[in-house]
């Protein structure tokens, strides 16, 4: 079951209107590194999850994806402002003023329509906390871009926050790993000497050494 609290994550405000960076904010709600598609991940990942405390993990941070996404549609909608005017988009989706009547839609910024192919699910718990674990970085780069692009100080305030969420994710994902990094894909699998080759195809010059694989294991104490 899901609830829906009025109230947002975190307060949304703009400086003011924008209409060409709603276009770049679209990224994040549209997009394949965006808060939709993680929340979908995440929460469709969690349907076969045994361990309750894992399962617990995936709906919680699902659940708070959508939040992110709702934080995003608002501030779309702020710097859109209240006038359709295509004219005001320079590059990327005119969707928003030809289509939707300012309504946040699910596209990306290049206007291209939100896609289950951005969903991974393996039904492996190793797997999909490596894929949630990259996807987290993933989206940590693209708040990064999107920061780097605009001066207004409320908008980068709500992205400094989202950043930030992300990271505490990533975080916790790094954690749940550690807690079944000998299980799945990584137990039913042995690490053969064909395992240990590095085939220097590249000239001149060979920059590593033979491989060791272990299990994946990521320590938050090491810098």
């Amino acid at each position: 079951m899901f609830k829906h609290e009025k109230k947002l994550l975190h307060e949304v405000k703009i400086e003011k209107p924008n209409p060409q960076y709603a276009v770049l904010m679209q990224e994040q709600l549209g997009g394949g590194n965006g808060e939709l598609k993680a929340a979908m991940q995440y929460i469709s990942q969690s349907f076969r999850i045994k361990d309750p405390a894992i399962k617990d993990l995936f709906l919680d941070i699902g659940a708070e994806e959508l939040s992110h996404m709702e934080m995003v549609a608002q501030t779309i909608n702020l710097l859109n402002g209240h006038d359709v005017d295509y004219k005001r988009v320079d590059v990327g989706e005119i969707q928003t003023h030809v289509m939707f009547g300012l309504t946040p839609g699910l596209v990306n910024s290049s206007g291209a329509p939100w896609t289950a192919n951005y969903v991974t699910v393996t039904g492996d718990l190793v797997a999909d906390l490596l894929s949630n674990i990259a996807s987290e970085q993933r989206a940590k780069t693209v708040y990064e871009y999107l920061y780097r692009q605009i001066y207004d100080k409320h908008v980068r305030e709500t992205i400094d926050f989202l950043l930030n969420r992300e990271e505490a994710h990533n975080a916790l994902f790094r954690e749940a790993l550690n807690k079944v990094k000998d299980t799945g894909s990584n137990r039913d699998f042995g690490v053969t000497e064909d395992s240990r080759l590095y085939f220097d195809l590249s000239s001149p010059g060979r920059h590593f050494d033979n491989p060791n694989p272990t299990p994946p294991s990521f320590d938050n104490t090491i810098r």
